[in-house]
């Protein structure tokens, strides 16, 4: 028995989240983030816990934690100065891209520019047919001839992306092996050994990606590594990936692409396993750090998965939590354009200098400073005593705003809060379009630093009646990270038509798979004993051009039995379009498996019954819905389950403050959390 730590590395703040494996209690710790000098928030926090709950670093046993550094470097385009070798003649294939434009509505919108420019894009001879089967051999003097420009351009790396790979890697290993021996050392990434799926711009496209942030997120873990041994913390570092799993570091060193919505999925699982916990079969959990604001849905407890999720301008085609990015956080500033119109984002003060009222150098507003301004902050200190609001700054940094605009100060923060709760409705409208989801039928969950902030804003913005606010909003995304399961996903490229004849392929290649996947668990968590094993098919009716992932039934491709695997694809077709055909032949394009080792959960304390309304701390002025309000600041921590109140109030914790708006009753459960309820 030990400790375990789940950290989540945002914007703003790194949130720790602590489990004693021996009481199954959990305890959390918020530190500033230091993008200057990554590791640095590690030390802070592993010597906050000491301070502060008297946790030593040879007692932590596990240690896991999230980041946004590789979604930073795409955001950014600071990654690695790469070249692209492709077969000749497709050179393109970054460029053209689908041929879609990214804002269909939008006349004037345009495909961003690839991550390797065309100039640094070289075609090699050699050729596989779609079989596999070679057609023509690797032409050593034409790679030779791409190593030269490589090197002519000053390139640092190279994706090699060559047709037909996932189905034979050979072509694609031969041109390594001559690149490797003309510049030793040189880094060289392989499409087929980062994601071997079929269609040549989306494997292009998730190789380039992961050979992008490769050096940085490589060096990244290092230090932090580093800064583990350093502050005495024993574990081995884990990170959270991209499909809500861990994996050790050292994996995520190799292969950067799995991590790369590490930050972000983390969130998610914490938001679902409280769902469950809560019984709320339905929600969107919306997390609102110090950047942005993103949102992802949970249905029956679980979280949706999705390929195609859009890291900055592009879209990266690995199995993901679906999560979507819908508005602003809390460190967004807002300004005004030069046609007078009051904007919020997409720059974000991040963690330094931050928002104004924090005191730490910022001079533009933020959102968290228009909350400041209207008096929801500044009444209690945050991010567990490192922050102490200081009110009257913001007013001064708004001040220039609500002269261009003609209104008051007070006026202009609230416009600033209207703004980005638009830019977060008009996102939701989006998923909720996409998933064919109605979001007056979701409870909503807001967390991270800034969401029980907005959480209210945005609900009635959306019609949505029930709220559910974490007992500790502000570290959810760490306990996410920290009851993460070690969980892999696996593909193989079949592309045979669903009949007896496929029966024997089909089988060996799920063997294949389940061999792979065992073994990958094996090194992870050290057994496969209790790992649970889901197989799943892209499957399509011949003549279709994009397949369904269908979830199928390992008995089913074991045991051979067509009509189950057909009759599975018919009612997942007629699920998601309103019609199936069963006369159709269906062509399997790929089988998936997805691998999971579960990790131990906390069992969250039950906390005090209590009765009626809660003590009142104080009662402050608050500025809502256009007029100043008196209205009662309560303690989160002595509330008590069973206890209720009525909106407008104000919630103070360490870790963020929650805004009740008026029409929203609110009750405390066994757990501490708080269930908002609109009347």
């Amino acid at each position: 028995m030990g400790l375990r730590i789940g950290v989540d590395i945002g914007g703003s703040f790194t949130d720790f989240a602590v489990l004693d494996e021996a009481t199954r209690t959990i305890r959390t710790l918020k530190v500033f983030s230091r993008p200057d000098s990554p590791g640095s928030e590690v030390l802070a926090g592993v010597e906050g816990l000491r301070e502060r709950y008297g946790i030593e670093p040879h007692e932590v046993t596990y240690f896991t934690h999230g980041t946004t550094v590789g979604v930073n470097a795409v955001v950014q385009r600071r990654g690695l100065k790469l070249g692209l070798i492709t077969t000749r003649h497709f050179e393109d294939v970054l460029d053209i891209a689908r041929l879609k434009i990214p804002d269909m509505y939008h006349l004037m919108s345009s495909r961003p520019a690839p991550l390797i420019p065309r100039d640094r894009v070289f075609g090699v001879i050699g050729r596989l047919g779609a079989d596999g089967v070679e057609e023509t051999p690797v032409d050593e003097p034409s790679v030779l001839a791409a190593v030269r420009g490589m090197q002519a351009a000053g390139c640092e790396g190279v994706i090699v992306s060559l047709l037909h790979s996932y189905r034979n890697p050979a072509h694609e290993q031969r041109v390594k092996a001559i690149i490797g021996a003309a510049l030793p050392g040189f880094f060289v990434s392989c499409s087929h050994e980062v994601w071997p799926i079929i269609r040549e711009y989306e494997r292009t496209v998730t190789a380039t990606i992961g050979g992008y942030v490769q050096p940085r997120v490589s060096n990244y873990l290092t230090q932090l590594q580093a800064a583990l041994t350093e502050s005495g913390v024993g574990a081995d570092l884990k990170v959270t990936k991209s499909n809500g799993g861990v994996m050790s570091a050292e994996h995520g060193k190799q292969n950067c692409v799995q991590m790369i919505l590490s930050g972000t999925a983390s969130g998610v699982i914490g938001a679902a396993y409280l769902a469950r916990l809560c019984n709320v079969k339905d929600c969107m959990s919306l997390d609102i750090g110090g950047t942005t604001a993103d949102i992802a849905l949970i249905v029956d407890g679980k979280p949706q998965y999705a390929t195609g999720e859009y890291i900055g301008e592009f879209q990266i085609h690995i199995p993901s939590v679906s999560v979507s990015s819908v508005g602003d956080g809390g460190g967004s500033i807002a300004w005004v354009d030069e046609f007078g119109v009051l904007k919020v984002g997409p720059e974000s003060a991040g963690s330094s200098p931050g928002p104004v009222c924090y005191g730490r150098g910022g001079t533009r507003p933020t959102i968290t400073d228009a909350f400041a301004v209207i008096g929801v902050l500044g009444n209690a200190a945050l991010g567990y005593n490192a922050v102490k609001v200081d009110a009257h700054a913001s007013r001064r940094a708004i001040e220039p705003l609500a002269r261009r605009l003609g209104l008051d100060i007070h006026q202009t923060a609230a416009a600033i809060i209207d703004v980005s709760i638009s830019g977060m409705y008009a996102g939701v409208s989006r998923l909720s379009s996409r998933f064919g989801i109605d979001p007056r039928t979701f409870a909503l969950m807001p967390f991270g630093g800034a969401g029980p902030m907005l959480g209210c804003f945005l609900a009635r913005a959306l019609n949505v009646r029930n709220l559910l606010v974490p007992t500790t909003p502000g570290v959810l995304s760490a306990l996410g990270g920290l009851i993460a399961d070690t969980k892999n996903d696996f593909v193989r490229a079949t592309y045979y038509p669903l009949d007896r004849a496929s029966l024997a392929s089909l089988r060996e290649d799920l063997a294949h798979l389940e061999a792979d996947a065992r073994a990958w668990v094996i090194r992870e968590a050290g057994s496969d004993a209790a790992a649970e094993i889901v197989v799943s098919a892209d499957m399509r009716y011949r003549g279709q051009s994009f397949e369904i992932d269908t979830p199928l039934a390992m008995e089913a491709l074991t045991g051979g039995d067509l009509e189950a695997i057909a009759q599975a694809f018919h009612r997942e077709h007629a699920r998601l379009f309103g019609h199936s055909d069963e006369k159709s032949p269906i062509q399997v394009v790929a089988l998936r498996l997805v691998i999971t080792a579960p990790t131990p959960k906390p069992e969250l304390p039950r906390i005090a019954m209590g009765e009626g309304a809660p003590r009142v701390e104080s009662e402050i002025d608050v500025y809502l819905d256009g007029a100043w309000r008196r209205v009662p600041l309560y303690r989160r921590a002595a509330l008590l389950a069973g206890h209720r109140f009525t909106g407008p109030a104000i919630v103070a914790q360490d870790d963020t403050t929650t805004c009740v708006l008026p029409g929203f009753d609110a009750r405390v459960d066994e757990y501490g959390n708080l269930f908002l309820e609109a009347v």
